[in-house]
């Protein structure tokens, strides 16, 4: 029987099939929240580099999830009851993701990186990394079953960023002088390609002779440099990968938006409400829709 219940009634009916002839079907999910963004730095002689963002949260059931946790189940929706989605954008630097959600699951946005000027990381669905002056007293935090921790940075001064948090992993610690690396993210293959979600931004640095604060998995912003050259922190790319932006410089890149992906049989045909923008394709025999942006509404017939 596939994942979804046998596509041919057996001679002697079975449970899933059963639920299946009640009127539900069964869905996979990847919900992602947006990144949060990179913190700013300052550029005098003793000022110190912004944290990483933190990636969205991620919730998943077809393979993996954020936040170390094992995966969840399938949502069982009615044919025809229609459903809310709404896609997070990133923030912008110095700003917090924004939720993404799906039926009764949702992600909460990353939080934004330390400001070498004095404002402390953010949590989220995971943790913005501390500015590189050590401010904050606590670690921020990512949300359990979602996320991971942002980076911590030397107290002293001038110092690197901390890298925000990943989906998959925590931010790295700042050097003395240069950025932490973004936390990892989460791999998935719902679309049918294996891509990684939820990559961390990398923190801030102190001077272009410094090691420089990766990006999560390839796809968090990277940290600029917030001496000589004072360069911003990149913001996360590729879209809708949910990760966060590299810590300044001066200012902190935007974290990428986030995703909603949905799986089911092929037997099904979805409607997107008008608030929503997103495409299906088919892998074997099942349907991905990707939504990339909006709110709104979806069902299945």
């Amino acid at each position: 029987m596939s994942r979804y219940g046998s596509r041919t009634r057996p001679s002697t009916a079975v449970s899933e099939w059963g639920k299946q002839d009640s009127g539900g079907i069964f869905v996979d999910f990847l919900v992602l929240a947006g990144g949060g963004g990179g913190g700013s730095g300052t550029s005098a002689n003793t000022a110190d580099a912004g944290g990483g963002g933190g990636a969205g949260g991620l919730r998943g059931s077809f393979d993996n999830t954020g936040g170390g946790s094992s995966k969840e189940n399938a949502r069982k929706v009615p044919i025809g009851e229609k459903r809310f989605v709404v896609v997070g954008a990133g923030g912008s630097g110095n700003g917090n993701g924004n939720q993404s959600g799906f039926d009764a699951i949702f992600s909460t946005g990353g939080g934004s990186g330390g400001r070498g000027s004095g404002t402390a990381a953010a949590s989220g669905g995971s943790g913005g990394g501390r500015a590189g002056n050590g401010i904050g007293t606590f670690t921020a935090t990512g949300t359990a079953n979602e996320g991971f921790a942002g980076g911590t940075s030397n107290s002293s001064q001038p110092t690197g960023g901390g890298g925000g948090g990943g989906a998959g992993g925590v931010g790295g610690v700042g050097p003395t002088l240069g950025g932490g690396a973004g936390g990892v993210g989460v791999s998935s293959s719902i679309t049918g390609s294996a891509l990684f979600y939820g990559g961390g931004g990398g923190g801030g640095r102190r001077d272009n002779g410094d090691n420089l604060g990766l990006g999560g998995s390839s796809i968090g912003g990277n940290g600029g440099t917030n001496f000589n050259t004072n360069t911003n922190g990149s913001s996360a790319s590729p879209a809708n990968r949910g990760s966060g932006g590299g810590g300044g410089g001066t200012s902190g890149g935007s974290g990428s938006s986030g995703v909603v992906i949905l799986r089911y049989s092929d037997a099904y045909t979805i409607t997107l409400g008008s608030g929503l923008t997103g495409s299906t394709t088919t892998t074997g025999t099942s349907k991905v829709t990707t939504i990339t942006a909006g709110s709104g509404l979806v069902s299945w017939a």
